[in-house]
This record gives C-alpha cells, sequence and structure tokens, in this order.
C-alpha cells in the first residue's frame, strides 16, 4: 500500500513583511520506489548485485548442421509447427537481386545530380558538417 506523509521543513529565508520564520509542507510519496526487472517484483527476474538487478542472458540456440544451413533459409519459421523456407536455385530469382549493391552507398561524386537521392544524400552530409561545426563551438 503506498505511503504517504507530510513533513514540515523550516525555511532559511526571512520574508520582506513577516519576520518570522516560515515553515514549508513538503509531501514525501514512497509508492514510486523502482521494481525489479520483471516488473512484478519476484525474486525470479535476476539476482540483486551492486549495481541494481542483474538480468540473466538467453542461450539461442544455433543451427550447426551443414546440410540445413545450405538448404534453407535458418530462422525463416516463425511458427511452432512446420519447417523453414527451402532455397530455390539461382535461376528463379530475379535478375535485379543479383546486382543489388551490398556495400557503402557511393560518394557523392559518383551520383547523379538530377536524381532525388544525390540531393537526399547532399543535405544528410551537410546537417552531419553543421553538426560537427556546432560541436566545436564554445559558449
Amino acid at each position: 500500500m503506498a505511503a504517504i506523509t507530510w513533513l514540515r521543513v523550516p525555511c532559511k529565508k526571512l520574508f520582506h513583511r513577516n519576520l518570522a520564520p516560515c515553515m514549508w509542507n513538503i509531501q514525501k510519496a514512497d509508492f514510486a520506489k523502482p521494481v525489479g526487472v520483471a516488473g512484478l517484483g519476484s525474486k525470479k527476474a535476476g539476482k540483486l548485485g551492486k549495481l541494481g538487478p542483474i538480468a540473466e542472458k538467453i542461450v539461442l540456440p544455433v543451427e550447426t548442421d551443414t546440410e540445413k544451413l545450405v538448404n534453407y533459409v535458418c530462422g525463416s519459421n516463425i511458427l511452432k509447427q512446420g519447417q523453414d523456407v527451402q532455397l530455390k536455385p539461382d535461376s528463379e530469382y530475379p535478375d535485379w537481386l543479383w546486382s543489388l549493391r551490398l556495400t557503402k552507398p557511393p560518394p557523392l561524386e559518383e551520383m547523379d545530380p538530377n536524381s532525388i537521392q544525390y540531393w537526399r544524400r547532399l543535405r544528410k552530409l551537410n546537417i552531419q558538417r553543421q553538426s560537427r561545426l556546432m560541436k566545436l563551438r564554445k559558449y
């Protein structure tokens, strides 16, 4: 059950018209205490360490079967039953899939100035430059 207590604390200042010291009322609520990791306050949530509750690490299983790794997309089945999606031969996939760029985006000099990607990239680079310059500024 939450408990609210009232404390009367004398203030150190004297008011201009009143030379008697004033009293401040301070409300102290102790129902907002931090709870464990699970949020329910159970002891199973984690051990209490020096800096608070310690979350337990979850060990995920890793597929080591080479046949399954070569022929299936491991982890694609999110249901309890069924199996992962089987990979097809390369000829059944579209041609544009093999020409996708998997590295960093091209530099600004290699991009076409008439494209929207060029101007978006230019804007992003200018924002990053302004941000770096503002960090150097001394206030």
